[in-house]
């Protein structure tokens, strides 16, 4: 009998991840880039391979959770659901709800993955205050107070402020956040600067704004770094308090919980 019984599915806008999830929690994760091309064939072969590389039958998958904030693929994932796992797929939130209140003016604007993220934080961590930023696409800053999802910020992020320095210059040349180093100085050299200015400045920001999101609100706030830039970033933070990579991911599997499928 296999271990796990879901597959969750968080579809950003540079990479998708996989997670395999049963009763005793997260199992084996893949990413792969997002590729708006993609078609349920494509997609479901890339997964079967993940299957098979850990060994799992697609029959004992009863059913796939996504948070997806790429419109495009949202039918894509179900049709490949179907197809290779005949398993329900189901859209978080959506056809399943986090058990957490959106407080947003148009609760339909919020992406997926910003509020099944506040709802996992919200699970993990104690205090009235939580801060989730989230290193992706975009840096976004997710506050949660209490059961509510309050609101946030939505700031340029690691992987973007790559691509657009990098293509949207006559003379700026591609870069690698790796070569940022360890101490901030006074750079000699475009690429050095480029990685430098990216990583620090991308610091710098997240300290001022996470102080002043503080400011409004409970004293006993923490911030919860995630997303795939984190790792980059986070080191020269000095205002977060955790980090917590899979976060969006546990936040499917609790939905999972919550709704009696696990």
């Amino acid at each position: 009998m296999s271990l796990y019984k879901c597959l969750l599915v968080d579809a950003g806008n540079s990479s998708i991840k996989l997670a395999l999830a049963g009763k005793k929690g997260l199992g084996p994760s893949f990413e792969l880039p997002t590729d708006i091309r993609e078609t349920s064939d494509s997609l479901g072969l890339k997964i079967l391979a993940f299957f098979e590389q850990e060994q799992v039958k697609p029959q004992d998958i009863h059913a796939w959770l996504a948070a997806s904030v790429v419109p495009r693929l949202n039918p894509v994932i179900k049709r490949a659901g179907k197809k290779i796992c005949s398993s329900e797929v189901y859209q978080v939130p959506g056809d399943l709800h986090p058990d957490i209140n959106n407080r947003y003016q148009n609760p339909g604007e919020l992406g997926a993955d910003r509020l099944v993220s506040a709802f996992a934080a919200r699970r993990i961590y104690p205090g009235e205050g939580i801060i989730v930023v989230d290193f992706g696409t975009a840096t976004t800053f997710d506050c949660i107070i209490k059961k509510d999802y309050s609101g946030g910020l939505i700031c340029p992020g690691i992987f973007s402020s790559v691509q657009s320095l990098s293509t949207l210059t006559a003379r700026l040349p591609w870069f690698s956040t790796e070569e940022a180093g360890d101490t901030l100085e006074i750079c000699r050299s475009t690429t050095r600067g480029l990685a430098q200015g990216t990583v620090f400045g991308l610091a710098a920001m997240t300290d001022g704004l996470i102080s002043g999101l503080k400011e409004l609100m409970p004293a006993d706030t923490m911030a919860v770094a995630t997303g795939g830039g984190a790792a980059a970033v986070t080191p020269f933070c000095t205002s977060v308090d955790k980090i917590h990579p899979a976060l969006l991911l546990q936040g499917l599997m609790f939905t999972a919980i919550d709704s009696k499928i696990l």
